[in-house]
């Protein structure tokens, strides 16, 4: 935990975690775990990336993960 990469990840990470463990304790989940794998692996590759010094790489994947995120598995904003 030396780099901002490694915070932002871990961060997005975590959200990814938590929303997971949330839905799947419904009664009737919506998600389907792999979902969650395309999000958790461009976390590690953006990470890599921008510890690489490819800064416009990391932050490009960053974003589409959260545009990901917020398209494939619905996450709903609170102020939206």
């Amino acid at each position: 935990m030396e780099t901002v990469w490694d915070w932002l990840t871990i961060f997005i990470f975590a959200g990814l975690v938590t929303l997971m463990l949330q839905r799947s304790s419904e009664e009737t989940p919506k998600d389907k775990l792999w979902q969650y794998m395309p999000a958790a692996l461009a976390c590690a590759l953006a990470n890599y990336l921008g510890n690489e010094g490819v800064v416009w790489a990391a932050v490009v994947i960053l974003l589409a993960t959260l545009a990901y995120v917020l398209i494939v598995l619905k996450v709903r904003l609170p102020w939206a």
